[in-house]
């Protein structure tokens, strides 16, 4: 029991950088040495010409793997370079069609499809082969769903603590869990930077009205934040009966360690059955509700009200509303009034040509305006 414990101590120790690089050793242990060193050079090229984060590397590693194990079962055998130049396009669609009649969604085949043509256009670019079947092969079609933004009150159900007092959870743990929440919503954080902060980002006391949080790709931006958010972080510090050092996470678990984005998850699943919420309205994971937030605000901003919520929601920026607007634009029933050409389009006799003389059109045939 010891040995375990010191075991999930070092694992709770190790960044996310080597995490990911031992999940990506596991994952490339059964390939030929000639395929790893092929696949560890294309990792290496995605980590310096794009940028991609550790986690984001382990991503494609797992996908590719996953496409290359399937490819084994197919051919009879582990696939070699010569192997993937010699594929056809009855070859990628079976192994597509295999994971198909798995019940995997369209949305994961395109992902491993997409690691896929990446690996290839490596290896051609590296002139090991040209892999031609992959992009002969197209993409299955990925349905376009609206998102569905939570509403003001269930928010405010999610990051308050009471909405879980039933439970035999610790009091800290249940402000830890609503502090998390707080910040995914009120600050548009993922679940991935919220549980990545520093305890002396947000101090115990003081002013704070923004924090730099590190997002995809290690890229770095300023996120403001309002007093509600500050309030509940806090509060969580106040209660947590661990030591919080500057350099310790902020969010951390009954045992002193980084807090898992599984127990948030797990955390939002309860709090969705007990709030009657539709499993498409929270999605999979949290991290989808920040992002929603600005959908939310938008829709206020184009009812010409400010958000009721007690200082929860802010009025979204111009840059931010003017993104979110464009987006609302898509859905049903927010195209608004056709433009004044367009009506006088309508309006013409068949064939002919606006410009025409013959075919002009009297005021008094034109639709009338809409009332402004």
């Amino acid at each position: 029991m010891l040995r375990d414990q010191q075991g999930d101590n070092a694992a709770m120790a190790m960044t996310d950088a080597q995490k990911a690089a031992r999940a990506i050793e596991c994952l490339l242990a059964p390939l030929s040495a000639q395929m790893r060193t092929a696949v560890e050079a294309w990792l290496a090229r995605l980590a310096h010409e794009r940028r991609l984060s550790a986690k984001t590397q382990e991503a494609y590693a797992r996908d590719l793997a996953l496409v290359l194990n399937r490819l084994a079962l197919h051919l009879g055998g582990a696939p070699t370079l010569a192997d993937l130049a010699a594929l056809t396009p009855a070859d990628v669609r079976a192994v597509i069609a295999g994971r198909k009649a798995e019940g995997v969604a369209p949305r994961t085949l395109v992902r491993l499809l997409a690691a896929a043509r990446s690996f290839a256009r490596h290896l051609e670019r590296e002139g090991q082969g040209a892999v031609g079947a992959l992009t002969a092969v197209r993409a299955p079609k990925v349905p376009h769903a609206l998102p569905r933004p939570v509403g003001v009150g269930a928010a405010r159900a999610l990051t308050d603590p009471q909405t879980r007092a039933g439970e035999e959870r610790e009091t800290w743990v249940l402000m830890r869990d609503a502090a998390v929440l707080a910040l995914l919503y009120g600050a548009g954080l993922r679940i991935s930077e919220a549980l990545g902060l520093t305890a002396g980002q947000i101090p115990p006391d003081g002013p704070v009205d923004h924090i730099i949080v590190t997002g995809k790709g290690n890229k770095t931006r300023m996120v403001p934040l309002i007093a509600p958010v500050v309030d509940a972080v806090r509060a969580y510090v106040t209660a947590c009966p661990h030591p919080l050092e500057r350099t310790d996470p902020l969010f951390v678990g009954t045992r002193g360690g980084p807090l898992s984005p599984r127990i948030v998850q797990l955390a939002v699943e309860r709090m969705r059955g007990a709030l009657g919420l539709a499993r498409r309205r929270i999605a999979r994971h949290p991290g989808i509700i920040g992002p929603r937030l600005a959908l939310h605000h938008a829709d206020l901003y184009r009812a010409g009200r400010e958000p009721s919520d007690g200082g929860l929601s802010r009025r979204p920026s111009p840059r931010l509303r003017n993104v979110k607007l464009r987006t609302a634009r898509k859905r049903p029933g927010a195209a608004g009034p056709a433009p004044a050409a367009r009506r006088r389009r309508r309006a013409l006799p068949r064939g002919c040509a606006p410009s025409s003389p013959e075919c002009a059109v009297s005021p008094a045939r034109l639709p009338p305006r809409p009332n402004s």
